[in-house]
């Protein structure tokens, strides 16, 4: 009798806490279908938006890139914050911000203003994001992650599935302002949602204090990096913008490392790196974002500049990689039922590879969309199948207090790679052409200059797929160190 009445109560509770998970999840996806939408669709209606606000190159780069850089940078400031204080206000607050930034971007008259709320965009998105993982990680069984985070990486699957085609039929029949209006009433339901259905949690003792000087050195540091790569193109390696961009990051990444490994509480806790399976975890996600990161922008585009299409036909050019993510990410819970998250990660990671050699292989002003399509799915597939693998991996097993800070660092060390990637794959891809014609490039009007114009970018196209291949490569060679590791 008593191991019957203490079975049932045990079923119950199991049943109620999946009950709270998967709301959780509902919310957390949401959020994540929320800011991936907005970013993916802004890839697709960038070219509108630097024609009607006439931004220049620079400008067009740092509306992608500024919101990046700033998520990353403030990304572990905001993990230590909701270790201390609790998860569910600073989830509320990122929704709020970000919506009410979307729907200022949407009124700005000029490119730098835009480029200024984006900035705001990215703090909630950085709320948001340093939280989603955890709460997930937080909320389900360890039986069951592996499903919760295969929805949860599918959520941005579906982002950058819709995410494309809205921002491409939104510039052709409502305007570019739409791409940033159409997040407040997304934005508002997550909100009322989230209210309703995440609890109140209880700040965690302990381990409370922020490093302020180590908070101010990551600005500093990526900052000087990002805009040494973002001007270099432009202005030549010799430029003093460009070397003393260079020259801060040099300085002050030494100066970094020195003072977290003295701090009390650290921004990055560098020694949580000794421990090998998190270390060639993280730095295969690192590796992971800036290889595959460009590869819609980069399509999306070619189809614009180079055959002249517009933006929904652009934007319905990339489905396949989304669609394949998207069913790849939800399959990856079911696998590592059976197989180990670290194998899994390591598959996914040389699916993607082959993907971006095929690109390589096959990019030329006349290449026809079918093999195009066969490259896209197969990174799709990989993406879809690493993020939420490498992910259960790195989380899987910390204790409550220190979720947040560790998904933190994981998701700073990712992000870090997507400005690195993205600056890379802009700076490169005009490199064989005149500076005149880089503001044809981002407004995808390349096609009308010249037929030689467009053979010099397409030699950029190969420069950056396989910079991004070799990279990718390098990935997969961590993924499998990081297996033995284990």
């Amino acid at each position: 009798m008593t191991t019957t009445s203490g079975t049932v109560p045990a079923r119950v509770g199991e049943r109620e806490r999946l009950r709270h998970a998967w709301r959780t999840l509902s919310v957390v996806s949401m959020a994540s279908v929320l800011t991936a939408l907005g970013g993916s669709a802004l890839n697709i209606a960038l070219p509108q938006v630097v024609r009607h606000t006439h931004a220049s190159a620079d400008a067009a780069s740092w509306i992608l890139l500024a919101f990046q850089l700033t998520t990353t940078v403030l990304m572990v400031l905001f993990g230590r914050l909701a270790d201390m204080y609790g998860r569910r206000a600073m989830y509320l607050g990122g929704l709020a911000t970000y919506t009410v930034a979307s729907l200022l971007a949407g009124l700005a008259p000029d490119a730098w203003l835009i480029v200024g709320l984006r900035v705001v965009q990215a703090a909630g998105g950085a709320m948001l994001l340093t939280n989603s993982a955890a709460l997930v990680t937080d909320a389900f069984p360890r039986s069951r992650l592996g499903e919760g985070m295969g929805v949860y990486t599918a959520s941005f699957s579906i982002a950058q599935l819709v995410g494309p085609t809205l921002g491409g039929l939104f510039t052709e029949h409502l305007g570019w302002r739409w791409v940033f209006w159409y997040n407040v009433p997304i934005g508002v339901a997550c909100l009322v949602w989230g209210f309703v259905a995440l609890r109140p949690g209880r700040p965690h003792s302990g381990e409370r204090g922020l490093d302020l000087p180590g908070s101010a050195l990551v600005p500093a540091c990526l900052g000087g990096l990002l805009l040494a790569l973002s001007e270099v193109t432009r202005l030549g390696w010799g430029h003093p913008v460009v070397v003393s961009g260079l020259v801060v990051f040099a300085v002050t990444l030494p100066l970094f490392v020195v003072r977290e490994l003295r701090a009390r509480h650290p921004v990055v806790d560098i020694r949580m790196f000794r421990d090998l399976p998190f270390a060639f975890g993280t730095l295969a996600s690192l590796l992971n974002s800036v290889a595959g990161v460009g590869v819609v922008f980069l399509i999306s585009l070619l189809f614009q500049a180079v055959h002249g299409e517009d933006p929904v036909r652009a934007a319905l050019k990339v489905l396949p990689l989304s669609v394949a993510a998207m069913s790849a990410s939800v399959a990856s819970g079911f696998l590592q039922r059976k197989l180990n998250p670290r194998t899994v990660a390591a598959v996914g990671t040389a699916l993607s590879t082959a993907g971006l050699a095929g690109l390589l292989c096959l990019i030329s002003p006349t290449v026809s969309y079918a093999p195009i399509s066969v490259a896209l799915v197969l990174i799709g597939v990989g993406s879809g199948l690493f993020l939420p693998s490498n992910t259960t991996a790195i989380l899987h097993g910390l204790p409550a207090n220190r979720l947040g800070i560790v998904n933190a660092m994981r998701l700073m060390l990712q992000n870090t790679g997507i400005v690195v990637g993205t600056a890379l794959v802009l700076s490169i891809i005009t490199v064989p052409l005149p500076a005149e014609l880089h503001d044809h490039v981002f407004a995808g009007t390349l096609s009308t200059v010249s037929d030689t114009a467009v053979d010099q970018l397409i030699t950029g196209y190969r420069w950056a797929l396989a910079c991004m291949t070799a990279i990718s490569a390098l990935a997969v060679l961590t993924c499998l160190i990081g297996r033995r590791a284990r």
